[in-house]
């Protein structure tokens, strides 16, 4: 093999390499902002469920249930 083609050859897999390195680099921001995404989520939710679980312990604890129109 040449000297020229061994050359152009590293030149390549440097080039390969630097892309590889890039592409990483963007996966990895990408999964750092949607395990963000996820947390708020959660937090959202669990909030969301707490709220409900204390609406759903106020009804219960005002005693009857409204019973249902005549019309039923």
């Amino acid at each position: 093999m040449t000297d020229d083609a061994l050359l152009s050859r590293i030149e390549k897999l440097e080039e390969r390499s630097a892309f590889q390195e890039q592409a990483i680099e963007d996966l990895s921001k990408a999964l750092t902002d949607q395990w963000k995404l996820l947390e708020s989520f959660k937090r959202d939710v669990s909030r969301l469920s707490d709220e409900l679980k204390a609406v759903e312990d106020a009804v219960d604890h005002g005693g009857h249930r409204e019973p249902p129109p005549p019309h039923y």
